[in-house]
């Protein structure tokens, strides 16, 4: 081979191996909780990363190979809820629910995306998803300690789950507690452009429904559309546009009832 080739050849692989998919194990981390070390040269254990994969393609419906390819890198990129997929709320054990059907909520702060009329609407709108499928109802209070805190935060923010910036953790929302505490608050990241209603960013609505799914104990759904889907999802964002808002919720919540009722 001519040294022309060889530099051709180096030069092709080079560009092969920048352009391969790479992993970042803090989604795995994140979501699907994996204990991740630096691979060791002079350990024998097996690497986790690869089994780990599989379950959040299993997850999402992919094909499972427990190799990173585009599809499973397109998943990862997608903007999302903060709850992990697995083993949900295992700092709380068991299938945590409220003990009552009369609960409160506050909205503590506003995100400047928005006037805070629109936010209060969009939450009380959100609320009401759950208000027509379950028993519960929904009191605000502006003073004092609700049962559900809602707030706008950046990056580090005091619940050791810091937000990462815009396009990537949307929100994250924290089970029911029987103790005082955190149980029932949702988070939103104030980094990303929250909307009344548009394409230029995530419809604070939508993301305030799935959230409180998690605030009244529910964990993410594996049906690509549904209201408790991991990821922003396009199919609920048009039926958003396309039906009235509530209805359009309530027909995508439909995968998750099931379990909340059990």
């Amino acid at each position: 081979m001519g040294i022309r080739r060889q530099l051709c050849f180096l030069a092709s692989l080079v560009l092969a191996i920048h352009a391969a998919p790479t992993l970042k194990p803090e989604y795995l981390m994140s979501f699907y909780n994996l204990v991740y070390k630096p691979p060791d040269s002079t350990a024998r254990q097996p690497d986790p990363l690869p089994d780990t994969l599989k379950e959040m393609q299993k997850f999402f419906r992919l094909k499972v190979t427990g190799k990173l390819d585009k599809k499973t890198l397109e998943v990862m990129k997608k903007p999302r809820c903060g709850v992990p997929d697995v083993a949900a709320y295992s700092t709380f054990g068991g299938k945590p629910k409220w003990q009552k059907n009369k609960l409160t909520y506050r909205i503590v702060n506003y995100t400047p995306d928005m006037s805070n009329a629109e936010v209060d609407k969009s939450i009380k709108k959100a609320l009401q998803v759950w208000a027509k499928v379950t028993p519960l109802r929904f009191t605000r209070i502006n003073n004092g300690t609700a049962d559900i805190m809602i707030s706008f935060a950046t990056r580090d923010h005091g619940d050791a789950q810091p937000f990462d910036g815009p396009q990537g953790t949307l929100a994250h929302a924290f089970a029911p507690s029987p103790s005082p505490g955190i149980g029932g608050d949702a988070h939103f990241d104030d980094d990303e452009l929250f909307t009344l209603g548009s394409s230029k960013g995530p419809v604070l609505f939508l993301v305030a429904a799935h959230e409180f799914g998690h605030s009244l104990g529910l964990s993410h759904s594996d049906v690509r559309g549904a209201l408790m889907f991991p990821t922003y999802s396009a199919l609920l964002v048009r039926c958003y546009f396309e039906a009235t808002a509530i209805d359009c919720a309530i027909n995508q919540l439909k995968p998750g009832l099931k379990s909340m009722a059990q």
